[in-house]
């Protein structure tokens, strides 16, 4: 028993990003655990929270990938997702009980007529079964409790909101390319009122996060079949598993790659700061990650051709 337990703790520096092709009806932190038993990673952790009703793209980050978690978040997302019109839902999607009905129902050229109002920036009160805290608590505990929730409208910025199709009178299928904070059932109750009925999404896929499309997604069955027919759990030691991530850099897509000398790095390493040399070196003032003989070794800032590290990799 007790070597059974020792070999439950045992952990691997697993360092990488893996986009997940998150199935329906799993948390993000149910599908995280599966993860775990998987990779057994020292440290892991995920990059936008996904519906458990909601499908798609859910970026795993696993040991030095967890720097740069912040930057997958900021980046934009893309939305794929169905509106029932004529229903109104506690939770704005399908797991919730109706509140209200309408017998409007707006057709392709109302919707479009409304859009635009909502491209921008604009005032979003998310939904109250949402994981927003009030006086330190989650709303959706205290909406499951019976408790009157009241949130505020905060802004958001929707880059893009298309109508795909109306695929009959009660449904309509959407694309939105929207920032960080953005509910999309949100967007889709507000359509709904705007348009003098009610709506509530009954299909929702993430398509993209950040630099993370459906390219880089890996189907969850996929992961466990390759797993079950290794001979040892360590992942380090199962090739076919491992290529299933994307290096650590992938997270810093955004951000302008240097490479420096050996002696550059051995100095970053160290919390160091030092001046990028030759002619297309950036000058800044910038953030920027910088490798070494095909290694990262951290991120940070450029000002006046100096670069200072923000986060040192161990890798």
């Amino acid at each position: 028993m007790a070597r059974q337990q020792q070999r439950r703790r045992k952990r691997y520096p697993v360092n990488g990003w893996l986009v997940l092709d998150k199935p329906l009806n799993l948390t993000s932190n149910e599908a995280l655990g599966k993860l775990k038993r998987i990779f057994h990673p020292e440290k892991v952790g995920h990059a936008g929270t996904l519906d458990p009703l909601a499908s798609g793209c859910l970026p795993i980050a696993f040991g030095e990938a967890t720097k740069t978690v912040p930057y997958v978040m900021d980046g934009r997302k893309v939305y794929s997702f169905e509106v029932t019109w004529g229903i109104q839902t506690t939770t704005d999607d399908a797991e919730g009980e109706t509140v209200k009905t309408s017998d409007v129902r707006p057709d392709a050229a109302a919707i479009g007529a409304v859009l635009p109002e909502f491209r921008g920036t604009i005032q979003q009160v998310p939904p109250i079964f949402s994981a927003i805290k009030v006086d330190g608590n989650r709303a959706y505990d205290l909406a499951r409790d019976g408790e009157d929730v009241q949130l505020e409208a905060r802004p958001i910025d929707v880059h893009r909101l298309d109508l795909v199709e109306c695929i009959d009178e009660n449904r309509a299928v959407f694309e939105a390319e929207c920032g960080k904070g953005t509910y999309v059932r949100a967007l889709a109750r507000d359509i709904g009122e705007r348009l003098g009925t009610c709506g509530y999404v009954t299909d929702l896929r993430r398509l993209l996060v950040g630099p993370f499309g459906e390219h880089e997604m890996v189907d969850f069955d996929e992961l466990a079949a390759i797993a079950e027919e290794a001979e040892s759990e360590n992942p380090l030691e199962n090739p076919e598993l491992m290529e299933c991530l994307l290096p650590v850099e992938a997270g810093l897509a955004q951000l302008t790659g240097v490479v420096v000398s050996a002696d550059a790095a051995a100095r970053l390493k160290r919390g160091m700061s030092i001046i990028l040399r030759g002619a297309t070196a950036p000058i800044g003032p910038e953030e920027v990650y910088v490798t070494s003989g095909g290694t990262l070794i951290a991120f940070g800032e450029v000002a006046k051709g100096e670069f200072k590290p923000k986060r040192v990799f161990n890798l």
